[in-house]
């Protein structure tokens, strides 16, 4: 039997694993956003049987022969089938020690954490989430010790699962070149920068009014309607089941407006991401195998380099205006663009401002990096949450669901934080690379996005599921992940915005 032929008998079985892990991914985004209370736990029960079913496919062993046979010997195979089968093969080292049993159990503690989150969130009590998060701790590192690959730390697996490549010391690195700008011009910025007018921002603006907006971004960003579906959620997410359903989730606030233009823009970037892979990569079981930070790359690309600078809002001011149904008729595009890129740390993640933020994000790297590894118990957490939100930001935490409760992350998955960071340092570097080849944003202020998308899907998005992140950046920019490109972007934007020069 040829490669190509042993290839050909793999991707049919590939069919029925991909075909069961779109319905437990389906039964995942029901759970999310339109499942009834009482229906969680029948829900988190159909996505373990899912689960357990799924556990069995990819560790039949006509399947696993397969992965192995063409990983060993992938004579025969074009580039991207070789990739492909590089892929598989790590899931199977990382998977093949996993029982149905052990399978079957974890997955039921996630559904029962996400539920238990979203009752404590509700309920503001960290006490109705702290089994569930212990419990779902222990279940990572018990995942992580059956593995035949060691690493330095329990988190340092988190990370490579996350980021392939990344440690804790290159890590903690990282931070403290962000912290040691961001702080001091954070600090600056509230001693000498001149008033910003941001009352009209909590102007109530109604849900239907909001959802309209968001469907007209989503447009602006290239995102095709036949393709797409927008609903709410209790913390928005984007997922794809393939290039022709992809589904965005956001969150409506009455008073808060604003919080849904960058939620959408944030969600539609991962969409844009999702819908523009090649088609050959999809073809082959290759697609949808970007890191998290390249994905957070693209989604804070849209929502902060282009959602929140000067030439977007002058694009978008008209229709801000029109359906907020004119709310915001008495502020000047002048005064939104400032109200939107007002520096203000505060309590929650995603409102946070465009400087702050990597802090928020600094706060989880350490406090997760921190459990995982057994440094600390889940009892301290709220504590530790609340001392350094006070230190890096200055803030007072009220309670448990502005604080420790308000990410869903923890209730399945630990490592994933840090690539918000990553990802605004990635996507400051290509802009660099691609303001080289034409005047961004002299098209974003045209309405010119599709250029943008464009540019991204011939540069970004036709490389990542193929590439490293180290391979990906450098094919990119012609370098490795240099964070002082969005660090001199950051010290530029808000030393303007501020008047301090």
């Amino acid at each position: 039997m040829t490669n190509q032929e042993k290839l050909k008998k793999l991707y049919k079985k590939l069919d029925e694993i991909e075909a069961y892990s779109r319905c437990l991914g389906k039964v995942s985004f029901d759970q999310s956003c339109c499942a009834p209370e009482e229906g969680l736990d029948r829900a988190g029960e159909d996505m373990a049987l899912l689960s357990k079913r799924l556990h069995s496919l990819t560790h039949a062993k006509g399947y696993t022969e397969l992965v192995c046979a063409l990983h060993a010997d992938s004579e025969g195979l074009t580039a991207v089938q070789k990739k492909a089968v590089e892929h598989l093969y790590k899931d199977y080292r990382k998977t093949k020690n996993l029982t149905p049993r052990f399978s079957y159990a974890y997955n039921r503690a996630g559904s029962k954490a996400y539920a238990d989150w979203l009752r404590a969130k509700k309920e503001n009590s960290f006490a109705l989430f702290r089994d569930s998060l212990e419990a779902m701790i222990g279940f990572r590192r018990r995942e992580i010790a059956l593995r035949d690959e060691r690493f330095p730390t329990v988190y340092d697996a988190c990370l490579d699962d996350s980021e392939p490549g990344l440690t804790i010391p290159q890590l903690d690195a990282f931070f403290e070149t962000l912290k040691g700008r961001i702080v001091p011009l954070i600090r600056r910025i509230q001693a000498e920068g001149k008033p910003i007018r941001t009352d009209f921002l909590s102007r109530p603006v109604s849900v239907h009014r909001q959802e309209a907006m968001s469907r007209a971004l989503l447009e602006r960003e290239g995102l095709r309607k036949s393709a797409l579906v927008l609903m709410t959620t209790e913390h928005p997410f984007t997922t794809n089941f393939g290039p022709g359903d992809v589904r965005v989730t956001t969150h409506y606030y009455e008073e808060n407006f604003i919080s849904n233009i960058f939620s959408t823009l944030h969600e539609g970037g991962h969409a844009v991401f999702m819908q523009n892979e090649p088609r050959e990569l999809f073809e082959n079981h290759c697609s949808d195998r970007p890191t998290n930070a390249m994905h957070e790359c693209v989604s804070r690309f849209y929502e902060n380099l282009i959602g929140r600078s000067e030439a977007f809002i002058h694009y978008v001011y008209p229709e801000i205006r029109r359906l907020s149904g004119g709310v915001f008729d008495d502020v000047s595009e002048r005064e939104l663009y400032e109200a939107v890129n007002h520096v203000h740390p505060g309590l929650i993640r995603t409102e946070a401002d465009e400087l702050s933020y990597s802090l928020h994000v600094l706060i989880r790297y350490e406090l997760e990096k921190a459990f995982v590894n057994g440094e600390i118990t889940v009892d301290q957490i709220p504590a530790l949450w609340n001392a350094k939100n006070k230190a890096y930001l200055g803030v007072e935490v009220p309670d448990d669901a502005s604080g420790c409760l308000q990410d869903v992350h923890w209730t399945d998955s630990y490592g994933y934080f840090p690539s918000y960071a990553l990802g605004s340092a990635y996507g400051a570097q290509i802009l660099r690379t691609m303001e080289k080849e034409f005047d961004v944003f002299a098209a974003v202020r045209a309405g010119e996005l599709y250029r943008v998308t464009d540019w991204l899907t011939r540069h970004v998005f036709s490389i990542a599921s193929l590439s490293t992140p180290d391979e990906w950046i450098r094919r990119i920019t012609g370098e490795s992940l240099n964070p002082n490109y969005f660090l001199d972007y950051l010290e530029d934007k808000f030393t303007r915005l501020y008047g301090l020069d």
